[in-house]
């Protein structure tokens, strides 16, 4: 199955209409997208908190880490090189850190304001390998992209 992305990124414009508080948007992107795909066992966001360390954000799944410096992980290859992460294999990527035993793919994606400041990185994990497309990391970025111009530069 293959996510609408247009009109999930209608809902979403729609529930975030007006709001600049960056942790709001998170926790509205992070419910929406989570339950718009059943590929998507974790979905959340680590915010940039101090140079080179990503904490914690809004999330739906089980638990995730706590810290991430940019220095490690997926997540961490994102905020390092502002660029997407799309793991088809976990396991093949160097210095994964696996806050779920069952992740088999993963897809970390840049969040930015609209001076361009990197805020913090979405993630989604799934238990199924290669279970991201392209089409889904262009969708999602339009999505945040659109979504977090307008954010607050706080996190």
């Amino acid at each position: 199955m293959q996510i609408d992305y247009d009109s999930l990124g209608r809902v979403i414009d729609s529930l975030c209409e007006g709001e600049t508080d960056a942790v709001a948007l998170m926790a509205t992107l992070a419910c929406e997208v989570h339950h718009a795909d059943d590929r998507f066992d974790w979905t959340g966001f680590y915010r940039v908190v101090a140079p080179g360390l990503l904490k914690i954000g809004p999330y739906q799944g089980g638990h995730g880490c706590l810290t991430i410096p940019f220095e490690r992980g997926v997540c961490g290859a994102c905020a390092r090189s502002g660029e997407v992460q799309l793991v088809e294999d976990v396991e093949a990527f160097p210095g994964h850190i696996a806050c779920a035993a069952s992740t088999r793919s993963e897809l970390v994606l840049p969040v930015r304001n609209a001076q361009g400041a990197l805020l913090a990185v979405f993630d989604i994990d799934s238990d199924r390998p290669a279970a991201f497309t392209q089409a889904d990391a262009n969708g999602l970025q339009a999505i945040l992209d659109r979504v977090f111009a307008g954010a607050d530069a706080a996190v």
